[in-house]
């Protein structure tokens, strides 16, 4: 597995505390809450932009990409009826994929609830018409920076909008490119009926950036949630991508949620490792 963080985990520290952190527990990938890097993270300079990344390269960490994209913005909204305010998420969207290619990264992870759910009024279908009309026409951006919007489907607490992973796969096989593809979390397939592993493995074609964590908000192993039919799922669908930690509930503190999440998680791949079968003995 290739384990990242997201830098949100570290609240207020500077960034080159973070990246440090990260890096001596182990940790190759950091990605980035754009709301983080300032009030307006898309206009940060080229020099600001090149100094972060640089930062992040050198704890030795790779910048994954973003999350929590339309966090702490204003008037955006990517199934709203107004064709202005769509084509503005449209175009910050954009700019988000510009910055994310600056600072290194691939994958931005579209969850924002809020900026996704029924307003009064709109219909389950109009709201996915209008969904997949956005990121469907932000797809020439993402070409142009080489990076992947990666779909996330959330519980029915946080939204009313792509609840389940199979309808998040149904909208990401509409679109059809490369550049559009499904982000699974485990707090969130917690919510599905169906268990992790076989979500795993039905959408395993489609998988482009995995969040690990526990339904009780906090990071794997702090938890109920055992990560190794998870894991042994995620080996089964060869998954490639990172297994990126992200907590909402901060009370262990960063140095804990750093440290016990990826020591839980090595300990899950080496207890798989152990119980897979050895080469046949020489005769």
């Amino acid at each position: 597995m290739r384990y990242a963080i997201c830098n949100e985990t570290f609240a207020d520290w500077p960034l080159e505390r973070a990246c440090a952190e990260a890096a001596a527990a182990g940790y190759a990938g950091l990605e980035v809450a754009p709301f983080t890097l300032g009030d307006r993270p898309v206009a940060l300079s080229a020099g600001e932009r090149a100094r972060i990344a640089a930062t992040i390269r050198a704890a030795g960490l790779e910048c994954v990409g973003l999350h929590w994209l339309l966090a702490k913005t204003e008037g955006l909204h990517v199934t709203h009826p107004d064709r202005e305010i769509r084509a503005a998420t449209v175009a910050y969207l954009g700019e988000l994929a510009r910055l994310c290619r600056d600072l290194g990264g691939r994958v931005l992870v579209f969850g924002s609830p809020k900026q996704r759910s029924l307003l009064p009024g709109t219909a389950p279908a109009d709201a996915i018409d209008r969904l997949a009309a956005v990121f469907a026409e932000l797809v020439p951006v993402l070409e142009e920076t080489g990076t992947v919007v990666a779909l996330e489907p959330l519980a029915p607490s946080e939204t009313d909008v792509l609840t389940t992973a199979a309808e998040t796969v149904a909208v990401v096989t509409r679109i059809g490119s490369p550049h559009v593809r499904l982000h699974l979390d485990v707090k969130a397939m917690s919510s599905e009926r169906e268990p992790m592993p076989a979500i795993i493995a039905a959408s395993a074609a489609h998988l482009e950036h995995f969040h690990a964590n526990d339904a009780n908000l906090r990071g794997p192993g702090f938890g109920t949630v055992d990560f190794g039919p998870i894991f042994a799922a995620l080996e089964a669908a060869a998954y490639r991508g990172w297994v990126s930690v992200e907590v909402f509930d901060y009370a262990p503190g960063p140095e804990r949620a750093c440290r016990e999440s990826i020591a839980y998680m090595r300990g899950v791949e080496a207890g798989l490792a152990a119980r897979r079968p050895g080469p046949a003995p020489a005769v």
